[in-house]
């Protein structure tokens, strides 16, 4: 298996459930939620309207910020797509970077990019 194969992932989507703030059993933060993306689109030379909502996690310090929002706020988020478990084939969002499209309006304004090790 290649290491270097695309597996990138970006949407603007709201925060519509956050589930609450877990650690694995070595102590890493988890924080799961679920993100709606609803825009127009072209396709076929037509505008479409689309709407889709997915599953999303994030780790470490990611996941302390993730748990401080509040479902509505909007944020562009990107990540990898990996299979939810070795039973389940559902797609889940692997988040890397939060930016919360809101600004201060809420009172709330963050952007974090996890960086990779390697």
């Amino acid at each position: 298996m290649s290491d270097s194969g695309a597996n990138r992932f970006c949407v603007e989507a709201t925060l519509v459930e956050l589930q609450p703030l877990r650690h694995t059993p070595a102590g890493v933060p988890v924080a799961a939620c679920t993100l709606r993306h609803e825009s127009r689109q072209v396709e076929a030379g037509a505008p479409r309207d689309v709407m889709v909502e997915l599953q999303a996690v994030a780790l470490g310090e990611l996941a302390a910020m993730l748990a401080a929002a509040r479902p509505g706020m909007t944020m562009r988020a990107s990540g990898f797509m990996a299979a939810k478990s070795l039973r389940s084939r559902i797609p889940v969002l692997h988040l890397n970077e939060i930016e919360f499209l809101e600004g201060t309006k809420n009172g709330f304004q963050a952007q974090v990019q996890v960086q990779e090790k390697g």
